[in-house]
């Protein structure tokens, strides 16, 4: 049911003139491509130095709150172009990227990283003050940050393998594989063998 709705909402954005002239523009999608990939580095850079500093591996020196205020900023600028970027490469190619298995998983890794984040931050400014110039932060405050590291490194591997066709729908594959990719079509001509 939800593979069916989903193909459906791909379907329509797909037959919007404005998807294909983001598609197949000459310009236009290599540089929203470019954009994505730029400020996914500026987010995942910021990010990435602020678990570090909460696994006590770097800038064991600076108080933690101190570089957590200072990188936010354009960590958060990062992450919302990021966001407006992904949606555009989404709606540029929206049937074949909702049946993509990379994809799938990505947005999954996604939310993940999502909770892990709020459910982070929350732990961190909640205890922040009992720890915040030890070179090693406490355990909780250390997993949240690997986990972040973890989620975040998956979802650029996936982002980045959405564009081989390994699992592609308009292949002969196992009907798991059709159901975890969204291939609805093919589905329904293996069930009907």
């Amino acid at each position: 049911m939800l593979n069916e709705w989903l193909l459906s909402l791909a379907r329509f954005l797909d037959a919007q003139n404005w998807s294909t002239q983001i598609h197949e523009s000459i310009y236009l999608y290599a540089w929203i491509e470019t954009t994505h990939v730029l400020t996914l580095m500026v987010f995942l850079g910021m990010l990435f130095v602020i678990d570090l500093r909460m696994l006590g591996l770097a800038f064991s020196n600076v108080r933690a709150s101190t570089i957590a205020e200072r990188l936010d900023k354009p960590m958060m600028i990062g992450l919302v172009l990021m966001v407006i970027t992904g949606v555009l490469l989404y709606f540029a190619i929206p049937v074949r990227t909702t049946q993509s298995l990379w994809f799938r998983i990505k947005v999954v890794l996604i939310v993940f990283a999502a909770v892990n984040a709020f459910a982070f931050r929350a732990r961190m400014q909640a205890s922040v003050s009992t720890w915040d110039t030890d070179p090693t932060p406490p355990r909780h405050i250390r997993m949240g940050a690997a986990a972040s590291i973890l989620l975040w490194a998956g979802v650029v591997v996936t982002g980045r393998t959405i564009a081989y066709d390994w699992f592609d729908c308009h292949k002969e594959l196992p009907y798991a594989i059709y159901w975890a990719a969204g291939c609805v079509d093919e589905m329904a001509a293996f069930a009907s063998e």
